[in-house]
């Protein structure tokens, strides 16, 4: 099966009538990771909600297309089941549903009717994910996210995605308040992840996450759009120089578009 592609022109977004992403492009196909990077305020983490409906993000020109079909005409769900996925900065607590309803009602939601996942078949993959993913058993049966630490929601978010292996997958600062060791692991996940049918978005601030996860191609967000793009060379620039010589470069004073874009 070739692999899946996701298709972003000209995206411009506004929230609460102001504009924070002002002409995105971008391009991300299966067996390609690519990395978004930039200062705080930049509009990174509104493209993530912008590509899955969040509905408080409103599209005002632009397209985003999912192998051709117009992802802006379709519901949450329908872009899940598209193939989209959302690695989320601050994962949801869900009091009332165990992390094993959540996840077999997950993939079933992908599956048709009548094809639901047998019970001891999904027991076993979760539990040979959550070995790999070195995640305690006993978390199946706890509350959604509800007292997870930021490590064991980060690792619940890749668990999530290795289970319901998705076409593209957008991860939304998936590294913020991870301790080395966590960081490890779900990088482990992302890499385990990479193939031909697999298209990874990878936001972050950092690139320390970068170093267990190499992306091929690495973009700079500023004042709403990529400025720049490379590939992993970028990211050790970045780390040695920050984006003064970016700034100084395009005669961009002020990067941001808004304090949480």
């Amino acid at each position: 099966m070739a692999g899946s592609t996701l298709e972003i022109k000209d995206l411009h977004v506004e929230i609460d009538g102001k504009e924070i992403l002002k002409g995105v492009n971008l391009t991300v196909k299966g067996g390609e990771f690519h990395a978004i990077m930039g200062p705080n305020g930049t509009g990174k983490s509104t493209l993530a909600s912008a590509i899955m409906g969040h509905p408080n993000y409103e599209v005002t020109k632009g397209s985003i297309l999912m192998d051709g079909e117009d992802v802006l005409e379709m519901e949450v769900d329908e872009r899940a089941k598209a193939g989209l996925f959302l690695g989320m900065q601050y994962p949801s607590e869900i009091s009332g549903v165990t992390t094993s309803e959540f996840l077999r009602s997950a993939i079933n939601a992908h599956r048709e009717e009548g094809n639901e996942i047998p019970l001891m078949k999904f027991i076993k993959e979760m539990d040979r994910v959550m070995d790999f993913l070195d995640i305690d058993k006993n978390m199946a049966q706890r509350y959604l996210n509800e007292g997870f630490s930021g490590g064991e929601k980060k690792r619940n978010e890749i668990l999530q995605l290795m289970l319901l292996k998705p076409k593209i997958g957008i991860l939304d600062e998936i590294d913020s308040g991870l301790d080395i060791d966590a960081l490890k692991i779900v990088s482990k996940g992302i890499n385990e992840l990479r193939s031909d049918d697999f298209g990874c978005l990878i936001i972050t601030h950092y690139q320390r996450l970068l170093n267990y996860v190499t992306p091929d191609f690495v973009h700079v967000m500023m004042q709403g759009r990529i400025v720049k793009s490379g590939g992993a060379e970028l990211v050790e620039r970045l780390e040695a120089e920050g984006y003064e010589w970016i700034k100084e470069e395009l005669g961009i004073e002020d990067e941001t578009v808004g304090q949480d874009a």
